[in-house]
């Protein structure tokens, strides 16, 4: 059974059974089923299911927020924000979909070949609770374009997420079996994994949750998409405009209460600017409200649950027994819910172990650079490369950092966000393959080459 805890006051909310062998076996028949159906459907079919699951989604933002709210805790503005972006990501496909595969054709020594985008099968997709909505629908709108069928388990703590989503493409006009909820626990995973009618599997997740289903797959030699953990850097350079960074910054540390992969973790600061930049971050960082997440006002909800809080103050207190500084703030707020206060650490020592972990909570690590040779340096020494920003306005810095930053993924004088039109994803330990843009369509697709 699971049971839904708002972090926001620590009380039970609705519970769901999990589904037993015989249940979970009828999901998968039904997606194989499903799939050899599926797939004969042409273009103008699989569009037209994209753009009602994304009126779906338009019609019922509201409660579909609202539970967003009650399981994770984050704020209505942003649930509703995240709500919002999943139907910009179906019509997106919808759109650009079919563009996207087109057949393409070769002149070779004998004559011609033709390449051509065609499904695969079930695709099983491994989901957490920090964005759970726009992160199954970065797996499931290509998914669907592509002729291939999904099946999702989701983050236990946000089942009721998940039922709705399925409840979103079922009142869309989906055929039984192209997308299904498996309300099931991680060690039912492997077993999945294994079946020979699933083709592949995505995770978004921790390190070690990515290891494992990695490994599984590796037995079952199936295609494993994985985006896994972020430290991310956020460079500031003489040049930049010190005001915007700074306000930025703190919108880059705290979105999400800092529970996002390409949240801004280590601010990474030239000496020139550190103590001005420092000023402006610090008193933007002071200002933050932590609140109910239902009222407007609120600027950061609770952290997901007192276990993830718990977590984030054991870090800040190892960085604190090896030398670092906390200047302020990073502290479990009183009363009910898992709430803590945005703080900044300082002086923090690089080649500590804490140091090269991902800060899952809205406290930043502040860095000072002598220049940019340390400042490359600094951002490329953790095991992680999700995301990066950086600000400059020096057309030679720039182009450094956009090719010398070990990142999936780089922001120049803006915060890094995703969309749905361009590739999104890591490299070193924040994973391998890409979601989004065309190239998220096609990891789960078999590029087959006619000739003649």
């Amino acid at each position: 059974m699971f049971t839904s805890i708002n972090p926001a006051t620590g009380t039970a909310g609705e519970s769901f059974a999990e589904l037993t062998a015989a249940e979970i076996e009828t999901r998968v028949a039904r997606a194989a089923d499903a799939f050899r159906a599926w797939r004969a459907t042409d273009y103008e079919t699989r569009t037209q299911l994209l753009s009602a699951i994304a009126d779906q989604f338009d019609a019922n933002r509201q409660r579909l927020a609202e539970i967003a709210v009650r399981e994770m805790g984050k704020t209505l503005k942003s649930a509703l924000a995240e709500v919002e972006k999943c139907a910009v990501g179906f019509r997106h496909y919808a759109q650009e979909g079919p563009g996207m595969l087109a057949s393409r054709e070769f002149a070779t020594s004998g004559g011609k070949a033709t390449a051509r985008w065609l499904p695969m099968g079930p695709v099983l997709a491994v989901m957490p609770w920090n964005f759970p909505y726009w992160q199954v629908v970065r797996f499931l709108a290509p998914t669907i374009m592509a002729g291939n069928v999904g099946l999702l388990k989701h983050a236990s703590s946000v089942q009721g997420v998940a039922a709705a989503i399925e409840e979103m493409v079922i009142a869309a006009g989906a055929p039984a079996g192209v997308f299904q909820n498996l309300a099931i626990k991680s060690d039912k995973v492997d077993a999945l994994i294994a079946d020979d009618r699933i083709v592949a599997v995505t995770l978004t997740g921790s390190e070690g949750a990515g290891m494992k289903v990695a490994e599984a797959a590796g037995r079952a030699l199936k295609k494993v998409v994985l985006e896994l953990g972020g430290s991310d850097p956020f460079i500031v350079m003489p040049s930049a405009d010190l005001d915007l960074a700074a306000k930025t910054a703190v919108t880059a540390r705290i979105q999400n209460t800092g529970q996002s992969c390409i949240c801004a973790k280590r601010m990474i600061v030239h000496a020139d600017v550190y103590d001005a930049f420092l000023e402006r971050f610090a008193a933007g960082m002071r200002a933050v409200k932590a609140g109910d997440p239902m009222d407007a006002a609120t600027d950061m909800g609770p952290l997901s649950s007192e276990e993830q809080r718990q977590t984030v103050l054991d870090q800040i207190a190892m960085i604190e027994k090896e030398g670092g500084k906390l200047l302020f703030g990073g502290e479990a707020l009183p009363g009910k819910g898992a709430y803590m206060s945005a703080g900044i650490l300082v002086d923090v020592p690089v080649d500590h172990a804490v140091a090269q972990e991902e800060l899952f909570g809205p406290v930043a690590m502040l860095f000072k650079a002598n220049d940019i040779d340390a400042a490359i340096a600094l951002a490329n020494d953790v095991p992680f490369g999700l995301g990066s920003s950086v600000w400059t306005d020096d057309p030679a810095e720039r182009e450094r950092f956009e090719r010398e930053i070990e990142a999936g993924m780089t922001a120049v004088n803006q915060m890094l966000a995703s969309s749905p039109e361009a590739p999104f994803g890591g490299v070193k330990r924040s994973g391998h393959g890409r979601e989004l843009g065309p190239y998220g369509l096609h990891e789960f697709m078999n590029l087959k080459t006619v000739v003649g």
